[in-house]
């Protein structure tokens, strides 16, 4: 395979992914402040203004403690550029979360050093394993009572089916943790003695038999540390390059974000070992990111980012080429030609203007709802982006304003937060009511508030009969308007106006489907630009 340009070589982008409560949001802040991006460590424990994460910006985050919407950071650090992806740790964001996986060349997932893996760990390992996204483990919390780190290495290999071989191996835990032994780069790494500080990268040492551990380190803690990493390597596979870009390998990293004990480590080991960027599936086949055409798809789109504008982002990865602001870009699928003025990278909430961004960049592209989620930009031949999914919705009810003389700008509302993805919204075919649709049962609360602060709408939902929906398909488009005239009060359409079938209990779903064979009730599709 060629050699990538230095521009394009020297991007990592990733996402960070745990269950709520591993520490994600803390690891996230340390990551930026070692990159130089923030200037104030502590700024999640801090009162005030500063309580939240950077990368917490939305209201309604702040108000929960939790990370709802996905926010992409870019920053510098050792001659690398790192895109930084937040997803929302949250299981009933699940879906944005599964969409930000689609831009990324690799993650790293946090474990809670107590708890190990969780449900959403695992749903969101899921995940990477669809699409081979390679994982770097940060172990988080060492600093408080911890499993033994075997018992989670085991967990890690049992349950996720993937090799695990320690990065680092942690001296002690909670009151006792002393630090870590660097066993990529044999250095001995002590806590730093006042919290907050930067531990000292430690001197390279000349393997676990040096005297300069014994100086260092107590008896007990020497003895102990020489021992359970002789068993470690004997145990574990070493390290192997192919295996964890492939996706069949984890290296384990030990640690503790709050103190910013592990966090250099992590940055370090996505340097050396993670891969730049990947090529991207298309209808085509996989495009390189060294091919001249330059080509993106919008993985995201966010409303009102700045409360002061009504505007809207669409945050798109690229994939190949080199993107220079003020380019032409065609936007495949209306065909209609874009000049962007005005793209922009994000620090969260800040943005500056894009000057240039190479494959693997997240650039915002400011638009008036005509950028969809899936949709593919190339200023070369036409090209379909493959692999970023919609879900038909497990939870279904009624939005009604409170005010019945808004019910028009509800609609309007609704089309916009659909457009982003955050829902799907059905209008029925019958009645008057629009019918929304999530994956998690905390996303109605979070709508209702968005829908109230950003559109100025007071809204309720109400429960509704129905059990599900699926979108409509068949090859044969006769056979699909029959079914859909003698099913009419069954029938919805979403945003796009692609029909759908609104079943009313698990009955009514298999009835219609085993009825009508010729039709394909799907449960997810695929979003195509």
């Amino acid at each position: 395979m060629p050699e990538l340009p230095a521009p394009i070589a020297r991007r990592r982008t990733f996402a960070i992914i745990s269950h709520p409560d591993a520490g994600k949001t803390t690891l996230t802040e340390k990551l930026l402040l070692f990159g130089g991006a923030i200037q104030m460590a502590g700024a999640v424990k801090a009162r005030g203004e500063q309580r939240r994460a950077h990368s917490d910006w939305m209201k309604v985050e702040r108000e929960r403690g939790i990370s709802v919407a996905s926010s992409v950071m870019t920053f510098d650090y050792e001659g690398c550029t790192f895109n930084l992806l937040d997803t929302p740790g949250h299981e009933d964001f699940s879906e944005d979360t599964y969409r930000t996986l689609t831009a990324v060349d690799s993650a790293v997932m946090v474990l809670d050093a107590a708890r190990g893996i969780e449900a959403q760990t695992l749903k969101l390992f899921e995940v990477c394993r669809l699409r081979d996204i390679p994982i770097i483990t940060f172990v988080n919390k060492m600093d408080r009572e911890a499993r033994d780190p075997f018992e989670t290495l085991d967990e890690v290999e049992q349950t996720l089916a993937l090799e695990v071989t320690p990065a680092s191996w942690p001296i002690g835990m909670g009151k006792g943790f002393l630090g870590c032994y660097d066993l990529f780069d044999d250095r001995l790494i002590l806590l730093a003695r006042s919290k907050g500080e930067v531990p000292d990268a430690g001197d390279p040492c000349q393997g676990l038999d040096d005297p300069k551990l014994d100086e260092q380190l107590p008896g007990h803690a020497v003895e102990s540390l020489r021992e359970q990493v002789e068993m470690a390597r004997g145990l574990c596979p070493e390290f192997d390059l192919e295996a964890y870009r492939g996706g069949h390998m984890t290296p384990v990293f030990f640690g503790s974000a709050l103190n910013n004990f592990g966090v250099r480590e992590v940055l370090k080991g996505l340097i050396s070992v993670a891969p730049p960027p990947r090529p991207q599936p298309t209808a085509a086949g996989p495009i390189e990111p060294q091919e001249k055409t330059t080509t993106g798809f919008v993985f995201k789109i966010q409303a009102n980012m700045d409360p002061k504008h009504r505007d809207r982002i669409a945050f798109m990865r690229l994939a190949s080429g080199h993107f220079k602001r003020g380019m032409k870009m065609k936007h495949v699928r209306s065909g209609k030609t874009l000049t962007i003025h005005t793209p922009v990278q994000f620090m969260a909430q800040d943005r500056e203007v894009a000057e240039e961004a190479w494959p693997g960049d997240i650039i915002g592209i400011p638009n008036h709802g005509n950028l969809r989620i899936g949709d593919a930009l190339t200023d070369g031949a036409d090209i379909t982006f493959t692999g970023i999914p919609s879900f038909a919705p497990e939870m279904l009810q009624k939005a009604r304003p409170d005010d019945p003389m808004k019910a028009k700008h509800l609609g309007r509302a609704l089309q916009q937060i659909a457009e982003e993805g955050a829902a799907r919204v059905f209008k029925p075919r019958i009645g008057a009511d629009w019918v929304v649709g999530v994956v998690g049962a905390l996303q109605f609360e979070v709508l209702a508030d968005r829908i109230r602060t950003e559109y100025g709408i007071p809204v309720h939902f109400e429960p509704t009969t129905l059990y599900t929906a699926r979108w409509l398909e068949a090859d044969d488009h006769l056979k699909l308007k029959r079914f859909i005239d003698a099913n009419s009060t069954a029938i919805a359409d979403d945003h796009d106006n692609a029909p759908v079938f609104m079943a009313r209990n698990a009955w009514h779903l298999d009835r219609a489907s085993d009825d009508n064979p010729d039709i394909r009730f799907l449960k997810t599709k695929e979003q195509v630009g």
